[in-house]
């Protein structure tokens, strides 16, 4: 027994209290992201919690899956969840409708949509898709006014294709089955075409018009009252991003420990990552990762406004933020 058993216990209330200021408590925030989490869309934000970022920068982050762009937008606004998982020009559609949200970090240097089409439909490009089955995630989505920008920027109509709201899977399985003809997508979904034997012919929307990649989006509520929370999930996601850019390979191998969803699956994902490196990641020389181009912002949203996607323009100010990421 110890002569000393007050000291003993003094010491370990000492101890733990020293513990507990050393190590404050993490602050939770709920992600949300447009389409499922596990989709190789999101690897940045795998790749950063799966190491740790989010833990290190003090975030005990939960992420969860909504409707489409702007019903994670519509989410954000609301305060039912911290930040949330759009497109840079997501602001651009929902802020018209009175929606307090802000793009926090940009991740990327090119558009995020791709118009995919199959080879058999006989279409080779955008103006040739009149008459066509054109599927997109949802209604709800930005890559759906991403398709309407591009129809508009070749002459075309909403009422001119056949647009069909089938759901992530539904993107791709509808293409390989050949029930649609093209599709509003995203890389991966692509490969995972291109991976059943179907030829396509992809169509970067960057050459129809100016728009974005993905963006992190953040309430003007939680900017104001949480600077500090945006940083550091900022800070951790542009770190797992950077990380995919320069080690797909290494990135690829983690997810497929960590997800189920990619056991076995790593060579698949790395070449995915390097698909998103070349045609979305990747930033002019001189560009920061992570910043927004006003001028660009600008430009999408005249287009937007130009051909009726949106029926009122927003101060450029208030759709961005560089704050978090110069």
């Amino acid at each position: 027994m110890s002569r000393f058993p007050h000291l003993k216990a003094f010491a370990a209330a000492a101890l733990a209290a020293l513990i507990a200021t050393a190590a404050p408590a993490a602050e939770k925030l709920t992600y949300l992201f447009p389409a499922p989490d596990f989709l190789p869309a999101f690897t940045p934000y795998q790749v950063a919690k799966a190491k740790g970022y989010y833990t290190d920068a003090g975030i005990d982050v939960t992420f969860q899956v909504g409707k489409g762009g702007a019903d994670v937008a519509k989410q954000v606004a609301l305060g039912n969840v911290e930040m949330g998982s759009g497109i840079g020009d997501t602001p651009i559609i929902v802020r018209a409708n009175g929606l307090p949200v802000k793009a926090v970090a940009l991740l990327g240097g090119k558009a995020l949509t791709q118009i995919i089409i199959r080879t058999e439909s006989g279409a080779t490009d955008i103006a040739s898709l009149k008459g066509k089955r054109i599927g997109v995630m949802a209604f709800q989505d930005t890559t759906y006014y991403n398709l309407l920008a591009a129809l508009a920027a070749a002459g075309l109509s909403r009422d001119d294709v056949d647009i069909q709201a089938v759901g992530p899977a539904g993107v791709v399985q509808l293409m390989i089955s050949g029930d649609l003809d093209a599709i509003s997508g995203t890389p991966d979904w692509a490969a995972a075409i291109e991976g059943a034997g179907v030829a396509l012919e992809v169509k970067t929307i960057n050459d129809y018009i100016p728009a974005m990649a993905q963006a992190v989006l953040a309430s003007d509520d939680v900017i104001e009252e949480k600077p500090e929370l945006v940083q550091a999930f900022v800070t951790a996601t542009l770190h797992g991003l950077t990380d995919v850019m320069d080690d797909p390979k290494g990135s690829a191998e983690l997810l497929a420990k960590t997800l189920p969803q990619f056991e076995g699956k790593a060579a698949m994902l790395e070449d995915i990552m390097k698909r998103y490196t070349e045609l979305v990641y990747a930033v002019p020389e001189g560009t920061k990762l992570g910043v927004f181009d006003p001028e660009r912002i600008a430009a999408v949203q005249d287009f937007y406004a130009k051909h009726e996607i949106i029926t009122s323009t927003t101060p450029v100010d208030d759709l961005y933020t560089n704050a978090f990421v110069e």
